[in-house]
């Protein structure tokens, strides 16, 4: 056992115990202060904490302290491979005080890096007697070699570690599985969780917010899988009818022979098979809103009915003359160009005219990049309750194909891939492989090569707001127009990015 402890080294022990068996939110800074304490009782000039991935079968590093802490995680090991590799393997302890002369020594990395490594210490972090990652503390101080004391507090510092570990994957699990059951009863309910950070979305919320407060037709733009239905819930949710029905219905989904029974109604006789009265859509949402999705669809013969109820408030059911009179703000949308129905005669104009009081035009998904990471890790999170699996997140490679991937299904194909992913994916972190996006685009910038996340989402940004004020030959106006952002935020864009004209 140690010999007798100092207040001062107690009371580290204490004080590491507690933030363990608390809910202390950063795992990583929890395990670096951990690693601190070993490398200091240990009289340590350098230190890591390597953890297992199970999925690869690789080491990695997960905190690195000294000179070379950062340089070093690049590095990955095999079980076996390397001093720590061989702990892992054979789940001992391993105490060396002449590494040059050590045959398990893994030269290679120490001689890129460029650091003689004289002695250290190896310490398997264990998990129900399972090896699931090694503390090393390396160079004791002064020349001195390591001793049976400083192992004693490596190990002791290896167990709380490994505790660590274990207690922040229960809490993520009991997070996830929490959040999951939220979104659930969101969706139970009718509603959706809304994500999204981009300022080009922030801005139609704003509006949105504006618009809610009145009861006049809106008619939401937008391609396949934007998430029109989502805006269209937080018109409701923030208007004074929130507290009512929010009565959705898929125009297009319904067969065209049903379609007026189903929005009005019907009485018993009216038709074949109706052998009871039914209540309609119009009259469920009465007091309320409805939401008419792909609206374009409506057949040319309903929309005069369609027109009235907007007009009016007043309908009658499939086989009866007695009008009903409801108290209904409509909410349109459409992926289609519904400008072009009615040029053809396919859509009534004066139809769209009432529909289109307040226009909203929702962006496609690759002119909103900031919101991609946010999106992921919510399907991520989604889909690691269905599945049953444990992913930390997504690997460099894999969010760079995310923000270079042009997405032509929008957030619905976005989530499509990280359910794939989350089925067949291996390992701690979600690979570039997993999401197959067959014919993702490189990100040119330089800036996007390394590994920081803002660069990455900065440089998709120029590179694509180029491509589009190429397409328009340099006018602001017109590109600000295609990418659904006021020109005001389009010059501040350029400027922040630094973006320029090449052929000038």
């Amino acid at each position: 056992m140690l010999s007798t402890i100092d207040a001062q080294k107690f009371n580290t022990l204490i004080e590491t115990n507690n933030l363990i068996n608390s809910d202390y939110g950063d795992i990583h800074a929890l395990l670096s202060h951990i690693l601190e304490s070993a490398t200091r009782f240990c009289g340590g000039e350098a230190s890591s904490i390597l953890l297992l991935d199970k999925g690869k079968q690789e080491l990695y590093f997960e905190t690195a302290l000294g000179i070379k802490g950062q340089e070093v995680k690049r590095y990955t090991l095999k079980p076996g491979e390397g001093i720590a590799g061989w702990v892992v393997q054979h789940n001992k302890t391993l105490i060396i005080n002449d590494v040059d002369n050590d045959k398990r020594h893994q030269r290679r990395i120490s001689q890129e890096l460029n650091y003689h490594l004289a002695n250290m210490i190896a310490v398997p972090m264990r998990l129900k007697n399972e090896c699931i990652g090694v503390i090393e503390v390396m160079n004791k101080a002064g020349g001195k070699p390591f001793a049976g004391e400083d192992v004693e507090w490596a190990e002791i510092f290896a167990t709380q570690a490994a505790l660590a570990i274990t207690n922040a994957r229960n809490i993520e699990k009991a997070q996830n599985e929490i959040q999951f059951l939220r979104d659930q009863l969101k969706t139970d309910q009718g509603y959706h969780t809304f994500i999204s950070k981009s300022p080009v979305i922030q801005e139609k919320l704003e509006i949105i917010d504006r618009v809610a407060k009145t009861d006049s037709s809106v008619l939401i733009l937008g391609e396949s899988g934007v998430g029109k239905e989502l805006f269209a819930e937080q018109i409701h949710l923030r208007s004074p009818r929130s507290q009512a029905p929010f009565i959705r219905v898929n125009c297009a989904a319904i067969p065209e022979g049903l379609l007026e029974s189903e929005l009005f109604g019907h009485v018993k006789g009216a038709f074949t098979n109706a052998i009871a009265n039914r209540q309609g859509r119009f009259e469920m949402a009465d007091g309320g809103t409805i939401f008419l999705d792909e609206i374009a669809d409506i057949p040319l013969a309903l929309q005069a009915k369609l027109l009235r109820v907007i007009q009016e408030r007043t309908f009658e059911k499939v086989g009866s003359d007695v009008s009903i009179t409801v108290n209904v703000r409509i909410l349109a949308a459409t992926n289609k160009d519904i400008e072009a129905q009615v040029e053809k005669g396919e859509f009534r104009s004066d139809l769209y005219y009432r529909l289109n009081v307040l226009p909203l035009f929702i962006p496609p998904l690759r002119q909103r990049p900031e919101d991609i990471p946010e999106l992921a890790s919510f399907f991520l999170k989604k889909f690691m309750g269905e599945t049953k699996k444990q992913f930390e997140g997504f690997s460099d490679k894999a969010m760079k194909a995310l923000l270079s991937y042009s997405w032509p299904g929008n957030i619905r194909e976005l989530e499509n891939s990280v359910e794939r992913a989350c089925v067949i994916g291996k390992g701690r972190l979600i690979q570039q492989e997993d999401l197959f996006l067959t014919n993702a685009r490189a990100v040119v910038s330089g800036a996007a090569e390394g590994r920081n996340l803002k660069n990455a989402i900065n440089s998709f940004k120029a590179y694509f707001i180029r491509n589009v004020l190429e397409e328009h030959n340099w006018n602001q106006t017109e590109t600000a127009r295609e990418l659904g952002i006021q020109r005001t935020y389009l010059s501040r864009l350029i400027k922040e990015l630094e973006i320029i004209n090449l052929k000038d």
